[in-house]
């Protein structure tokens, strides 16, 4: 499989000769894959993207740290054969094995940056850049940032605005944007909550005589998009999430929304749309005894994976959960955020801050200033 090299616009490395060869090992999940593109970019250093295939057994060699690639179909996958980068981006647990047998083979001289929750020590790494929901205990490799990394940029706002306005100008303003995601952990996407997000967003559009610009996403139920739009008596424009969709208008959706409902079991979502400076407010799911919004009592759908996964939290080791309610928290208390149902507020848009720090994080392993 070729991979292809990218060369960003402003790069802002030093010197062409010691400009880092960079390695992106891409995530299997979409907010992971974000993040890591979000990072490569504002580095501003040429780098190449390894996408991997893998086996159902590769979690043995995750599981016990390994450093190989048997998890690995290979003939399916990017290359990965000299020259050697002196960095790796990654993500998710799957790819921890690969970095590490990558940096073997260059003789321990390549760089290792993990995104998220890493399940080895962060020893093993050179830099962790995670966040709140995943509880690392403090480290000198790891950096604790308030939201994920994300490629939101007025530069590529203006851009993907001006591609989705032909297609709802007809439609009256304001515009309110609903960004819906799925099921997460033992918080439950489904008809219920459905329904009532979408009488609130429907609520809402009608006070203001205007319309919604709505997204699915890849974790987003075809029944649970039936149900929501089934509710739906305002001028609205919905699009049903495709992969590899090159005209997918998410971000044109961030860009022209006067503000933002987001469903709050994405935290990648929720900080893209913080990024935007535009007013943000959280949808809950209702989850099995971890209710995401503490003063209220949300219905449940009702879903055997979640009320699982519930017991993991209340009775598993910690590195196997996560606890998204710690960013819920700090967005309301940083007043970035309001739950569905509260009056909207002005964000900051600050959210570009935790990308900046990443960067001189990652800057610094390489000895730039």
């Amino acid at each position: 499989m070729n991979q292809p090299v990218i060369t960003p616009s402003d790069p802002a490395a030093g010197p062409d000769d010691a400009t880092p060869r960079v390695w992106l090992v891409t995530g299997y999940r979409a907010g992971e894959r974000g993040q890591i593109l979000a990072l490569a970019e504002a580095l501003g250093w040429p780098f190449e993207l390894k996408t991997l295939n893998y086996r159902k057994s590769e979690f043995r060699t995750s599981l016990f740290r390994g450093s190989d690639l048997r998890g690995v179909r290979l003939h399916e996958s990017s290359e990965l054969k000299p020259p050697w980068p002196d960095l790796v981006i990654s993500a998710g647990m799957r790819n921890e094995p690969v970095g590490r047998w990558i940096r073997a083979r260059s003789g321990g001289r390549t760089r290792l940056v993990h995104i998220g929750r890493p399940w080895a020590s962060p020893d093993r790494f050179d830099l962790v850049i995670t966040t709140p929901q995943y509880r690392l205990a403090e480290h000198d490799r790891v950096l604790q940032n308030a939201m994920p990394l994300n490629q939101v940029t007025p530069e590529r706002l203006a851009e993907q605005g001006q591609v989705l306005l032909p297609r709802v100008e007809h439609l009256p303003h304001p515009y309110t944007g609903v960004i819906l995601g799925g099921n997460s952990g033992p918080y439950t996407l489904g008809p219920k909550t459905a329904t009532r997000i979408a009488q609130q967003a429907n609520r809402m559009a009608t006070e203001q005589n205007g319309s919604l610009l709505i997204s699915t996403s890849a974790r987003t139920s075809k029944r649970v998009v039936e149900e929501f739009q089934s509710h739906l008596t305002v001028p609205n424009y919905l699009y049903h999430w495709q992969a590899d969709d090159e005209s997918n208008p998410y971000f044109g959706i961030l860009a022209l929304s006067d503000e933002l409902i987001v469903t709050a079991d994405s935290i990648s979502m929720l900080g893209e749309a913080c990024a935007t400076g535009k007013p943000v407010t959280m949808a809950e799911l209702g989850g099995y005894g971890y209710p995401m919004r503490l003063e209220c009592n949300t219905e449940v759908d009702f879903r055997l994976i979640g009320l699982t996964y519930s017991w993991i939290m209340r009775f598993g080791p910690l590195r196997l959960s996560r606890d998204i309610r710690l960013v819920h928290r700090q967005l309301v208390s940083e007043g970035r955020a309001v739950w569905l149902g509260q009056p909207a507020i002005q964000t900051s848009g600050d959210g570009l801050s935790d990308l900046s720090r990443a960067v001189q994080r990652v800057r610094a392993l390489f000895g730039y200033a």
